[in-house]
Formats: structure tokens, sequence, C-alpha cells
């Protein structure tokens, strides 16, 4: 195995200082090769030492202009610390570099939706679900971006389509919830406040949708 090779597997194991240790040979053995600063900025990223992680991919894109996993590696150190716009920037660049991964379409979006970019967050989300379409919780996400365009039959669908995933997926209920409140069908977001609440006792906003449910009902006896 090579040296680099034991690295990622100490880090899989969560021997993290061995791994360190590794990383720190590869480097120290071969300067000037980019993949060995790469991985080592993914293990100050999995430890949260962003400052550091930043630097070690930084020194990878200088070594290599078009090193993609760099530049995937300092979007989601920027997107840790909710600094969307630097996450989408370097996102992006490493799809343009030819990192045509779900992962990387996934983080993109996630970067537009969390920084409130809807309507950019639709073909990035789409996109992860067409290459990864086993993930609950990339079609949730990619659900909660149509809502918030207000694309609500297609959200419904999406939200349906990640409870065939994962049965138990409380938020998939809450906002089928939501949307069947929206469109009047009071009795199914009563059924599904309540099978979100089943699911997940201290869900705050499921819990709010069905006592409010339950009082307007109470209210038109």
């Amino acid at each position: 195995m090579k040296e680099m090779d034991q690295g990622i597997q100490y880090m899989k194991e969560g021997k993290l200082e061995e791994a360190a240790k590794y990383f720190t040979g590869a480097i120290e053995q071969n300067p000037n090769d980019p993949i060995h600063y790469i991985n080592f900025g993914n293990l100050l990223l999995h430890m949260k030492d962003y400052g550091r992680a930043q630097k070690f991919y930084q020194k990878a894109t200088q070594l290599d202009e078009e090193a993609a996993t760099a530049f995937y590696g300092l979007g989601n150190v920027y997107f840790e610390q909710d600094e969307f716009n630097d996450a989408r920037v370097n996102f992006q660049k490493a799809l343009t570099l030819g990192l045509d991964e779900a992962d990387v379409y996934f983080m993109l979006g996630l970067s537009c939706l969390y920084d409130e970019k809807f309507k950019h967050a639709l073909p990035y989300l789409q996109r992860a679900t067409e290459l990864n379409g086993e993930d609950a919780d990339v079609w949730f996400q990619y659900g909660l971006a149509l809502a918030q365009t207000e694309q609500l039959t297609n959200a419904k669908e999406v939200f349906i389509k990640v409870l065939e995933l994962e049965t138990n997926h409380s938020d998939a209920h809450y906002n089928l919830g939501v949307i069947s409140l929206f469109n009047e069908n009071i009795q199914e977001a009563l059924a599904h406040f309540t099978r979100a609440l089943e699911i997940q006792p201290e869900h705050i906003l499921a819990a709010n949708g069905k006592n409010q449910i339950e009082k307007m009902l109470a209210d038109n006896e």
C-alpha cells in the first residue's frame, strides 16, 4: 500500500494522528505533488481546522491550477463557515475543471439554497438527483428548492420520492403537511404532521402545525 493510500485508510478508520503523520511524510518526500496537500486538507477539514485546510488546498491549486478536487475542498471549507458565495465560486470551478460528480452539484445547489438563491439552486440539485438517485437527502433538498420557488406540485412529488427512499423522514412528512395545508387539504396535512411527530417527537414545526389544525377544527365544531 502506498504511503498516501495508507494515510487515507487511517482517515477512514478514524486514526487521525496516524493519517497526519503519513500525509506529512508524503509532502516531505514529494513537496511538488498537489495530491498530498489535498489529502492533508481533507484531513484538516474533517477535523474542522478550516484555516489550515484552506492553506493546504490553496497550496495544491498553486502547484496545479487545474486541481479540481482542491477547489472542491476549498468550497467545503467556505461552506462549513457559511461563506456561501465563496463556496459557490469554488464548487463551480471544480465543475468547470471536470469534477462532474453528484457531490459537487449537491454542494453547489446547497450553497445556493442556504444563501436563499432558490432558483439558482434548482438545476444543480436536479442534476445531483440524476447522478445520485438513491440518496434521500439529495431529493429532499431538491424538494425544498422546488417548494421555495412555489412549484408545489413538483415539490410534493419529490417529497413523496423521499419517503419511498426513507420511510421515516420526518421533514418530508412536515413539508408534505405544509403543501397539503396550502392546498386546503386539512385532514391530509394533519396526518403528515402527526406522522412527523411520531417519527420525531421534538419536531417543533410539525407540532405547531398539528396544534393549529386541531384548534381550527375544534373552533369549527
